[in-house]
């Protein structure tokens, strides 16, 4: 009999990523992760690490994480919340538990965006093809995030090393993305 279950699949399966990691910015697809927009102002903070056993950062630009959590600032009252894909489910009702008496948006997007981790000596220089941004490390320090440009898509950009990022686009522009980076980084072959 036929197996009509549907699988799951990533935006980068049937994108060959297994050639030798490239020295210079090697492309690695980010794993798959429960996602999660926060939106709130006054009492959401508090409420929030209450759940991720961390503070949501404050400081414009800035992501925090413990273990397999991190939270990237986004906006004066947004935050995108990353968590292991395995604790979704719990994930999601501890934070709509934690947020309840608060005034606060909660938006799963985890099935929304993908992305990758570019990492290597030319990582910076890769990605300043097409981001607009200063990526040198007195600018763009370690735990800087931000929404911008790469390419011709919108991303959200997390610096998560001295020469690591990971770059999260819509789902549908992630081979986009890797193609671009590909294109990019030829300059140092």
């Amino acid at each position: 009999m036929v197996d009509l279950a549907l699988a799951r699949r990533g935006p980068l399966d049937g994108i060959d990523l297994a050639s030798p990691a490239d020295p210079h910015a090697a492309i690695v697809p980010l794993p798959e992760r429960a996602r999660f927009i926060v939106r709130g102002r006054d009492r959401l903070p508090a409420a929030a690490a209450a759940v991720l056993g961390f503070p949501l950062p404050v400081e414009v630009c800035r992501a925090a994480s413990a273990g397999d959590a991190a939270a990237l600032w986004l906006g004066p009252d947004e935050w995108l919340v990353i968590g292991p894909d395995v604790a979704h489910k719990a994930l999601a009702r501890d934070l709509a538990d934690a947020l309840s008496g608060v005034p606060h948006a909660l938006v799963d997007v985890s099935h929304r965006s993908s992305g990758v981790v570019l990492s290597g000596p030319k990582a910076a220089f890769v990605l300043n093809h097409g981001c607009p941004l200063d990526l040198g490390l007195g600018a763009c320090p370690v735990g800087m995030c931000t929404r911008t440009l790469v390419g011709r898509t919108e991303a959200i950009l997390w610096r998560t090393g001295e020469t690591e990022f990971q770059v999260k686009v819509w789902r549908s522009f992630v081979a986009y993305l890797v193609d671009f980076l590909r294109e990019a980084r030829r300059e140092f072959e």
